[in-house]
């Protein structure tokens, strides 16, 4: 199988047009070849009817014979093939055309009306694939040249050891602790009762990390009890940890926990003004799920930014993610001293409304900093672009932009 995907949200025609999406490549389908159609009335039903159990599968066409003969107990047909058209074309039962679209049309419909769509990459070579002739896939560094990471022994003298911290729901802990690691540091999951308990103290390690997830459920609210622990009960631990001036990162529901905790933007900024700032509901009220640009602030304290020029390319996957502010003045003051770390922007760095700003966070923030810069909390998830093959036009010859630099600059940091 080359890609795969199921037709449970909008049906074949919506499976068909993502994948186009994909690798901006077109298709042709011929319904009549579909199993079953016999037996359905219209053709838009055929189109649009979800379920769970079915499959639009892409294969090379010498690999076809042998997927037939491995499904050959299982209801299924070759419908259509992939066209370098940039077109999606759907013929009906009779022949005609049901459904044409231009991909690049497709696309502007499904990322928003202020999507402008980059130009095709220059493609690779067969030979250049990320996996051919190596078992270990090699880096690709921000100017195209390749690299190869190597992860830093655990046991080397020095380590920066890194508390990637976990709770009851928390999930995306391995992924932060990797990007920890290909960082150069030593990552190491740890439940919060193993804190509140003694078992590790966080004064020992370096770093801290508060990964995404959905901390116990989210049951009060997103990051609230996790907030709870983290202010109340490990409170003293954590203020001396950050007072020190070792870096923190929460990311997601790490970055809601850290607001509700009063550790973003810190109770040192602007006093009598607590929780001046929260993180809502995304503006559209529903689930965000696309990959979004990040531009880091130049004249921010944060350390986990410093020096970055390009922007940084990651996506985003939550229901309770817009920055908001008590009042447009304290949006003005987080401005004027550097505190909006990250923005959200659009693929040639200007700010830009919906879907690019996909929360609709005040002043297009996306990431926040205490003023002395060694705390970050931000939406997007940087771990889940910190190989070069993340990137979801990486087949298509596309790379830069990783998350993995953030990491980078607080290992260094610390």
């Amino acid at each position: 199988m080359r890609a795969c995907h199921d037709c449970s949200e909008g049906g074949l025609s919506v499976a068909l047009a993502e994948m186009c999406l994909a690798g901006r490549l077109g298709v042709e389908v011929e319904l009549a070849l579909i199993p079953g159609v016999d037996r359905i009335a219209r053709d838009d039903e055929v189109l649009y009817s979800e379920s769970l159990c079915r499959f639009v599968v892409e294969v090379r066409p010498e690999d076809a014979p042998a997927f037939e003969a491995a499904l050959a107990a299982v209801p299924h047909a070759r419908i259509g093939r992939v066209v370098a058209s940039g077109r999606l074309r759907v013929h009906g039962r009779r022949g005609q055309d049901v459904l044409s679209a231009p991909v690049a049309d497709l696309e502007t419909a499904w990322r928003g009306p202020d999507f402008t769509p980059s130009p095709p990459p220059e493609r690779r070579e067969e030979s250049d694939s990320p996996f051919s002739g190596t078992t270990k896939p090699p880096i690709v560094g921000e100017g195209g040249q390749r690299v190869r990471l190597k992860r830093r022994k655990r046991s080397r003298v020095g380590a920066r050891r890194v508390l990637v911290l976990h709770a009851n729901g928390t999930n995306r802990d391995r992924e932060a602790a990797l990007a920890v690691e290909l960082a150069g540091a030593q990552a190491e999951i740890v439940h919060v009762n193993q804190l509140l308990a003694r078992e590790r103290r966080l004064r020992n390690y370096h770093m801290l990390v508060v990964p995404g997830g959905f901390s116990y459920g989210d049951d009060l609210g997103a990051g609230t009890l996790w907030a709870l622990d983290l202010h109340h009960r490990l409170g003293d631990d954590v203020a001396r940890f950050v007072a020190s001036g070792r870096p923190v990162l929460g990311i997601c529901n790490g970055f809601q926990a850290l607001v509700k905790a009063g550790l973003l933007p810190g109770s040192e900024w602007r006093p009598g003004h607590e929780r001046s700032v929260t993180l809502a509901p995304n503006a559209l009220a529903h689930f965000e799920c696309r990959w979004v640009y990040l531009k880091p602030n130049p004249h921010s304290p944060c350390l986990f930014t410093a020096g970055l020029e390009d922007l940084i390319y990651c996506p985003v996957a939550h229901g309770e993610g817009r920055f908001a502010t008590s009042d447009d003045e304290t949006l003005a003051a987080l401005a004027a001293d550097g505190l909006a770390a990250l923005t959200y922007v659009d693929a040639d760095g200007r700010p830009a409304g919906y879907p690019a700003n996909p929360t609709g966070s005040a002043g297009g923030i996306a990431g926040l900093c205490n003023p002395a810069g060694n705390v970050l909390g931000l939406m997007p998830h940087p771990e889940d672009h910190i190989f070069p093959w993340h990137h979801p036009r990486w087949q298509r010859g596309e790379v830069g932009m990783i998350g993995l630099r953030l990491f980078a600059n607080g290992v260094r940091y610390a």
